[in-house]
């Protein structure tokens, strides 16, 4: 059974389960005060270009989301996403559930533009009823999106403006992150999204770790007793080294980039097949997440022999799925997979 459902099937790049063997019997303190934590954060505040900036390590992306939202937001205030955003349809209501609403906006191609912002905080602020509604205490993006997209330098300097203007963070989820940073149609950096957002994590979940997830604040401005709110969400692991050294490894020699970047190169060769099979694309992508409608009596055959994931139906009679790459993916199960089609 071939399977491209999603990014993270796969357990955990060789080399940092080596580091994790190398290092098992080695008597360390627990909830992160650790050696290898301590490197990770420093190795990602370089790459981050920010000497200033604050990492915490986490576990999961849902998790990382609700604790990122829940302590940066007041108690009256909610967050803003795209409709098509993952806090709002893949999350069960997480955000929801510590007490802020979502607020949806509509999206272009999985993205927030900044106009549809700014339209949006303007008419919210002149409404002379506000004060008796959810107010928009911060911005939710992720990059990659849901459907795979990217936002530009300009589009991710436009929304971060139009939040500077309103006074409110921008937060980027990123979960996917390092294969937008690496594909080959993007003009945003690391030191980019550092710069651009209050508020990021660099996913490790879907890019080669067992687990973990990043948070990065980028200017000493983390919600004051943060660590504490994440043990009270009951997310703060005891054995923190188990996230430090796979970090620490992921931000040794770039290979987290370099992972990455095999994923792309991977989706790329997929793209290419199904371009030269004559499958159609829902939407033009860049990054390890490929759309493509198939007829569903084709699906149903096709799914005997290969996991994709379901995304939407189209029609009656065709349905949107995705193929993804990951940073383990190999040529010759898409060389299988093209024969198969």
């Amino acid at each position: 059974m071939l399977s491209f459902e999603c990014d993270y099937n796969e357990g955990a790049h060789e080399q940092i389960l080596r580091r994790l063997i190398e290092t098992n019997n080695e008597q360390l303190p627990g909830y992160g005060n650790d050696k290898y934590c301590d490197l990770a954060k420093a190795k990602i505040k370089a790459a981050c270009g920010r000497d200033d900036a604050e990492v915490f390590l986490l576990v999961g992306g849902t998790q990382t989301n609700q604790i990122v939202i829940d302590t940066v937001l007041a108690p009256y205030e909610g967050v803003v996403s795209a409709n098509t955003g993952h806090i709002n349809v893949h999350e069960a209501g997480a955000i929801e559930y510590s007490g802020h609403k979502v607020l949806t906006v509509p999206h272009e191609q999985g993205k927030i533009k900044a106009d549809v912002l700014e339209k949006y905080l303007e008419i919210f602020h002149g409404d002379e009823t506000k004060s008796h509604m959810v107010y928009p205490g911060m911005v939710y993006i992720s990059h990659p999106t849901e459907y795979g997209t990217l936002y530009s330098l300009d589009e991710l300097t436009a929304l971060s403006g139009v939040c500077k203007k309103y006074d409110i963070p921008l937060y980027l989820d990123g979960a996917r992150l390092g294969y937008g940073l690496m594909s080959s149609g993007t003009d945003v950096t690391l030191k980019d999204v550092a710069r651009l957002c209050d508020v990021f994590y660099i996913g490790g979940t879907k890019v080669g770790a067992l687990c973990g997830e990043a948070v990065v604040f980028t200017h000493n401005n983390a919600p004051k007793g943060f660590f504490t709110s994440i043990k009270q969400h009951g997310a703060l692991l005891a054995k923190g080294r188990v996230l430090g050294i796979q970090f620490d490894a992921l931000f040794t020699d770039d290979l987290y980039f370099k992972i990455s970047r095999h994923a792309i190169e991977m989706a790329d060769i997929m793209r290419e097949m199904f371009i030269k099979k004559g499958y159609k694309f829902f939407i033009e992508t860049v990054t390890n997440q490929i759309f493509i409608i198939l007829e569903n009596k084709k699906m149903e055959e096709l799914k005997k022999s290969v996991s994709f994931s379901f995304w939407e139906i189209l029609d009656e009679d065709h349905t949107v799925v995705r193929f993804a790459s990951s940073w383990a993916t190999r040529k010759e199960d898409i060389e299988k997979l093209s024969d198969l089609l």
